[in-house]
């Protein structure tokens, strides 16, 4: 039976946490939605298109940074909007906890658009 979570929906945002140091600690389904979302906004283009190209994926990218946030939050929820799904990546982590995230989060729940967590690593609890 197909797995209902492993598959974007239209006009959904996934938050997806990306590994903090080692590859190996992506999920199968931050994997499984990075390869078939419609768009991947990303912190640094460069970081993300590295991690997609060693999983082997090939997706459009947007940059997505705190010096365009603003803007881009409202460009990416348009497109959430038109039905495209999207991911959400930082550097490494979790979206929207130190790096950008939260300002395309709130542009979603302002327009009712459904937000997707895709959890993984976690700096906090490493540490601990």
């Amino acid at each position: 039976m197909e797995n209902s979570s492993l598959k974007p929906q239209p006009g959904h945002l996934y938050v997806v946490a990306t590994p903090i140091g080692n590859l190996a600690d992506l999920t199968d389904r931050a994997r499984a939605i990075l390869g078939a979302v419609d768009l991947v906004a990303c912190e640094d283009t460069r970081t993300t298109g590295a991690l997609l190209s060693r999983l082997g994926l090939n997706r459009e990218l947007f940059a997505y940074h705190e010096h365009n946030e603003t803007e881009a939050a409202e460009r990416l929820a348009d497109l959430l909007t038109a039905g495209k799904s999207i991911a959400v990546v930082s550097d490494a982590g979790t979206p929207a906890i130190s790096d950008p995230g939260f300002r395309v989060v709130r542009a979603c729940r302002r327009r009712h658009l459904p937000v997707v967590p895709v959890p993984g690593p976690s700096s906090v609890i490493s540490v601990l």
